[in-house]
């Protein structure tokens, strides 16, 4: 199995809620976001659990939660109201099974209702969010699964051989993935959905002699270890000793977040020359794609290629080193 790059755990912090927050009266579905977009560890469909947290009566939390870390929630929130699990977790005596009964709690008294699914591994996890996670486990490529989970390799292969899940509960149960691993699963299930829609209009363009593919979820290895019947130019950088294709020349430097905009806008602006996508799906496109490029840098190839003497291919490929989220970028030509 090869990889490009490594995983990345951010640790971002929820806007908190006032110690104001009651139970929410609204329907479910108007509460619900479609994705959680950022990277946090409480999605809105589960910001109850927070609210909970930070406005229950002693008594009632009493119910759900030893006295003793109920003393201790309602100490720790008299000084400031807590804003994510990571922060209710600084709290002595609280772990995955207190933060399982908190939000038990926080069901009961109709703080959070079934678009969230619950607290698994330090993290809430919503409906929405969940159903992506299993899609994505279930139909990512060695390869990419390997650069979403690096540290995780033991998990990794657990996950390709127990695929299909019908649940996020048995993909967090599963042996080698931990609060890390399910995060970075999570977090490249969701949070470049704005991207992906873009790319999906970009594919969407109707071709004749020229035209464009990009995608976001796919297999490195196969793409430049499979094409290429008619000849091939491979420049690769970053990439482990052992991952570097045969025949492909090794550039000394990474990329950084203007190469990667630089080929992307370069792709879009070609398969738009017709101004047939919409300028707000390549505005939102772009802006998500640039909240998860600026300031990283990037392992991949460059690949020109064709598969028959009547056309030709050139692609880039990116991944970043750290957290695998990866960009496919190809043009081509056919008489």
């Amino acid at each position: 199995m090869r990889r490009l790059g490594p995983v990345l755990l951010a640790a971002s912090l929820f806007a908190g809620c006032g110690s104001d927050l009651e139970p929410s009266s609204e329907p479910t579905a108007q509460q619900q976001a479609p994705l959680t977009t950022t990277d946090v560890d409480v999605p809105p469909e589960c910001q109850g659990i927070l609210g909970f947290a930070n406005t229950a009566s002693f008594q009632t939390l009493d119910v759900y939660l030893p006295s003793d870390v109920v003393t201790n929630l309602v100490t720790r929130r008299a000084t400031s109201p807590f804003v994510s699990l990571a922060d209710i977790s600084t709290v002595r005596l609280v772990g995955q099974t207190r933060l399982e009964q908190l939000t038990a709690g926080a069901r009961a008294q109709g703080f959070i209702g079934p678009s969230c699914v619950g607290v698994l591994d330090g993290l809430a996890i919503s409906t929405d969010d969940a159903a992506a996670i299993v899609s994505l486990v279930n139909t990512i490529s060695d390869s990419e699964l390997h650069d979403v989970l690096p540290d995780a390799w033991n998990g990794a292969v657990n996950l390709l051989t127990l695929r299909p899940f019908t649940s996020v509960q048995a993909i967090a149960n599963t042996a080698g993935i931990g609060e890390v691993s399910l995060r970075n699963i999570r977090n490249s299930a969701t949070l470049s959905r704005p991207f992906e829609a873009l790319i999906d209009a970009v594919n969407a363009v109707p071709d004749t002699h020229t035209g464009v593919y990009m995608a976001r979820h796919f297999d490195w290895w196969q793409f430049v270890t499979t094409n290429g019947a008619y000849g091939y130019g491979l420049e690769c950088f970053g990439l482990e000793p052992s991952s570097v294709p045969s025949g492909a020349t090794v550039r000394p430097y990474l990329a950084d977040a203007a190469e990667v905009r630089a080929e992307v806008l370069s792709t879009v602006s070609t398969a738009n020359r017709n101004n047939q996508i919409s300028s707000g799906v390549i505005t939102a496109g772009i802006a998500n794609l640039d909240a998860l490029i600026t300031g990283r840098s990037f392992k991949g190839c460059y690949f020109s290629y064709a598969n028959d003497p009547w056309s030709g291919h050139t692609a880039a490929i990116f991944v970043d080193t750290v957290n695998g989220f990866s960009v496919l970028s190809e043009t081509y030509w056919a008489e």
